[in-house]
């Protein structure tokens, strides 16, 4: 089948309305992607070679969203909802290009698997010119039946218009389908509009081919799989389904999930083996961690690459551009941003780490701070290996630290330390005795008077 050509339409003409949003349904996200994207992702991992995007309101920003995994993706707009056939044959330049397969999926049906559409395209290959897609939900009510005799697919039935025995019926119409190409448009131009509604139905192909005597079939999906998203509440089912079969995934290849309900991953989280993660853990978009790693508890990680054996958290946060190296170090209520902490470099408490280097074997203590940010633009910090800085420093960017240099524990840093040197960059101390029970005095007769005179 791989020499076989294969045309994805994907349907993604719904407005935002249901959502009580103004933006595009199919554009809100499942794991950071847009539904409409885990489609196009789908299609292609397919084998779908050609993409054509039906759309209707905020049709610029789907396409955008699908460009990632459909770079060639045609765009046709369907000016008019005049129902799912109509919305096919807006797309029927792209149809008469002479693919093999058609598939036609829907932008807001994200979850459906790639091995679902698979088996279509292989049916077609074997000689059956339309395949419909099935499944059996829990209550069939208000679903349209595949009525099937002697294996093949001869209707699909809407539910109110079934009979009491083909009510009885389970398995029932996805909406996604495969058609062979050199069908297509002859099929989908046989589509009257007699219904009640003046709207021209796909699943009326069904009855169209089997009357012309060519192969009509149904294949079986899971429930899950193809669910619609018609509203927020179905937007979060569909993302709890899809959270729990990237941890099951994630397991499966060697990773250990201690609490996986509280574990939430992005469409491209990357997990190695023997890599740790402990409950309430929230990967972002793009966040790789390598083999052996451990990402403690309460951690929040997008745009992050965490190295062989390195250790995050518990309670820290890394921002997008935080490139940590094998065996380094990230620990409670710190933050790194746009930095990179080489091998076995320790970040261990109450610090933040933004547009820097910390070398190799370097030491930052608690609170230390790099001061990036001027109110108008960002400036680096260079710290050299084995440096080690005291706690509560401020290392105000941009300056360089060099290798094995000592900071000493509450300096502020304004100038450039040379390799192994001692820097202080702080007030001498001075103590003046009985000072403070002077201090005291004073304010709380302060005080008192404040309180007298606002009575």
């Amino acid at each position: 089948m791989t020499s076989r050509t294969c045309l994805s339409i994907i349907l993604a003409a719904g407005e935002g309305t249901r959502m009580k949003s103004t933006m595009p349904k199919v554009l809100h996200q499942i794991a950071g992607l847009a539904m409409v994207a885990h489609v196009a992702r789908t299609a292609e991992a397919a084998g779908a070679d050609g993409v054509a995007l039906v759309v209707g309101h905020g049709g610029d920003q789907v396409k955008a969203a699908a460009e990632r995994f459909a770079p060639g993706a045609k765009v046709f707009v369907q000016t008019e909802r005049l129902g799912t056939a109509h919305a096919v044959l807006a797309a029927r330049q792209a149809i008469a290009s002479g693919h093999d397969d058609l598939l036609v999926m829907f932008g807001d049906t994200p979850l459906v698997e790639a091995e679902s559409l698979a088996l279509a395209r292989q049916k077609l290959a074997d000689g059956a010119a339309v395949v419909v897609i099935g499944f059996r939900p829990p209550n069939a009510a208000g679903y349209g039946r595949l009525i099937e005799k002697d294996g093949r697919l001869v209707a699909i039935r809407e539910d109110k218009d079934c009979t009491d025995e083909e009510r009885k019926i389970g398995f029932c119409n996805a909406g996604l389908m495969a058609v062979a190409g050199k069908h297509a448009l002859d099929l989908l131009d046989k589509v009257g509009n007699a219904n009640a509604k003046g709207e021209y139905y796909l699943t009326d192909i069904v009855e169209i081919a089997d009357r012309a005597g060519l192969a009509v079939i149904a294949t079986e999906a899971s429930f899950e799989s193809v669910l619609g998203i018609n509203n927020r509440a179905e937007l979060a089912e569909a993302e709890a389904i899809w959270q729990k079969r990237q941890r099951r995934q994630a397991m499966l290849e060697g990773a250990t999930l201690i609490a996986p309900e509280t574990v939430h991953f992005s469409h491209d989280t990357e997990i190695g083996a023997d890599v740790l993660v402990e409950p309430n853990v929230w990967f972002g978009p793009g966040v790789k961690i390598a083999d052996g790693a451990t990402i403690h508890a309460f951690s929040h990680l997008e745009g992050t690459n965490v190295g062989p054996r390195a250790e995050v958290g518990p309670f820290a946060r890394l921002r997008p551009g935080a490139d940590l190296h094998e065996k380094a170090k990230v620990g409670n209520f710190c933050e790194v941003k746009k930095a990179t902490v080489e091998k076995g470099a320790k970040v261990n408490h109450l610090t933040y780490i933004g547009d820097a280097r910390v070398g190799a074997g370097a030491n930052i203590g608690a609170g230390t701070i790099t001061c990036n940010y001027d109110g108008y633009s960002k400036f680096f910090t260079d710290i050299g290996a084995g440096a080690f800085i005291g706690s509560n420093s401020s290392l105000v960017a941009p300056i360089v630290i060099g290798d094995g240099a000592y900071v000493a524990s509450g300096s502020v840093i304004t100038e450039e330390i040379p390799a192994d040197a001692l820097a202080f960059g702080r007030a001498r101390q001075k103590t003046l005795p009985g000072k403070g029970k002077e201090l005291r005095e004073r304010f709380a007769s302060a005080a008192a008077a404040k309180k007298a005179g606002a009575k």
